[in-house]
């Protein structure tokens, strides 16, 4: 055996070398650089309100929500990997009946949290929006399991995002919260999970704080306010960290590089930490143009991303 192959070898059972991480793929051809790209032109941004997202961890299952303005319809929708290529989208094997949005896997890939509107029980004849999950199976994905009534109100929970530790944090109309909506955790513990607690101010404010994606270690959030001093539109993203004393810091708007005019929500930080997903309302076309359009060439823009309706977008991630 040639000496180099031999001590390769050796370094490798002595575990000098790590095995190499999986690389996650996405859909499309672009990949995105510094700046927000719309993700997947002509496959998941394809005019419609495509909005959320979240990956699983070994990258082969994408879920996203499609929907009309105001909730009227809203559907989970899923793309696969299957011998290294995404399959066209269906409808999540959970959704499709009821009105549910924003799935989130936990960060070891084994369940599904979302929020839906669907009954809680067979007597529930409410309708608002609560957390549900779903656990991976050998044959998929089981049928949905209502969250509880320690986490879920009788108002609306939107956005769960949930630590490695098992902590969820999620948007509520809190009784307890500072302002109409804020942003809630409720701590596992010894199998359960606690009350639900209002983040600190440095988070929740008396205006609007919503959608939070919640680093599966704790050391950053990301969420949505509308309404601050220095918002720069009908909502931005901002970001809040953990000091050396895990005392969340005042959080700071992410700025133009992120931010636009319009409503920039639904954060998402990818579990290899190297993409930022965003949804966005921004608009990409504006008269005057270059030259005069044709019927069919205004008409197809108008169809398209960046129409106004929610798209989803991508940018690489610097976690400092």
């Amino acid at each position: 055996m040639h000496a180099r192959v031999f001590i390769l070898m050796m370094l490798m059972i002595s575990g000098c070398f790590a095995p190499m991480a999986q690389q996650l793929s996405y859909p499309g051809k672009q990949m995105p650089s510094g700046k927000p790209l719309l993700f997947a032109p002509g496959i998941v941004s394809d005019g419609m309100s495509n909005r959320d997202f979240t990956i699983s961890p070994k990258g082969d299952e994408i879920f996203y929500t499609i929907q009309q303005k105001d909730f009227t319809v809203s559907t989970i929708v899923r793309m696969h990997k299957k011998n290294g290529s995404w399959s066209a989208l269906e409808t999540a094997p959970f959704s499709g009946r009821y009105n549910d949005l924003e799935a989130s896997f936990s960060p070891d890939g084994n369940r599904i949290y979302f929020s839906s509107n669907r009954p809680s029980s067979a007597t529930d004849t409410t309708d608002d929006f609560d957390i549900w999950f779903v656990n991976r199976t050998a044959t998929g994905w089981s049928a949905p399991v209502h969250a509880g009534f320690v986490i879920n109100s009788p108002g609306n929970e939107f956005y769960p995002s949930v630590a490695k530790n098992g902590n969820i944090y999620f948007t509520t109309e809190f009784k307890n919260g500072k302002a109409k909506e804020d942003i809630i955790m409720c701590e596992w513990k010894d199998g359960n999970y606690l009350a639900p607690v209002s983040l600190p101010e440095a988070i929740n404010s008396k205006g609007y704080e919503f959608n939070a994606f919640i680093d599966p270690d704790e050391q950053f959030i990301i969420f949505t306010a509308y309404g601050r001093e220095d918002d720069m539109g009908r909502g931005d993203l901002y970001i809040s960290r953990k000091d050396a004393s895990g005392n969340w810091q005042p959080a700071k708007n992410m700025g133009p590089e992120v931010n636009s005019k319009y409503l920039d929500y639904c954060p998402y930080v990818t579990p290899d930490k190297k993409f930022f997903f965003f949804s966005s309302n921004r608009v990409l076309n504006k008269t005057p143009f270059a030259k005069k359009q044709d019927y069919l060439h205004i008409s197809s823009m108008l169809k398209s991303a960046g129409n106004g309706q929610d798209d989803v977008y991508w940018m690489s991630w610097k976690p400092d």
